[in-house]
């Protein structure tokens, strides 16, 4: 007989998919904000490409199911906090009314809170 202490809690599916979602929308709206920030088509896809680069590679780093290096929940908190900030930034200086950037920032830090207390 186990009991529910043997084994350490899984966050739910769902949860999981919806934390993976909002980093995703995280990912995208600061790569499109990279391409529509400058002029194009120099600086602007210079910009695109290299946000897009840097997101995912500090996603794959830090924020994956599996990520490359293993840091304690605390810095994996700031990582994801930093790039939903940077979301919400872009949303903002795209001229995103303000209460879209506030609602995506709030649900998603309350969404990988949730997700990452489950996991430990």
């Amino acid at each position: 007989m186990t009991s529910a202490t043997d084994s350490p809690a899984s966050p739910a599916p769902a949860l999981q998919i919806a934390r993976s979602v909002l980093q995703l929308v995280a990912i995208v709206t600061v790569t499109v904000w990279g391409f529509v920030a400058w002029p194009l088509p120099f600086p602007g896809v210079l910009t695109g490409i290299g946000f897009l680069v840097l997101s995912v590679l500090l996603w794959a780093l830090f924020l994956s199911p599996r990520p490359v290096l293993n840091v304690d929940r605390f810095a994996e908190a700031l990582f994801e906090l930093l790039l939903i900030a940077a979301a919400v930034a872009a949303l903002l200086f795209m001229g995103v009314f303000w209460v879209i950037p506030a609602v995506y920032g709030v649900g998603a830090a309350i969404v990988g809170y949730i997700a990452s207390a489950r996991t430990r």
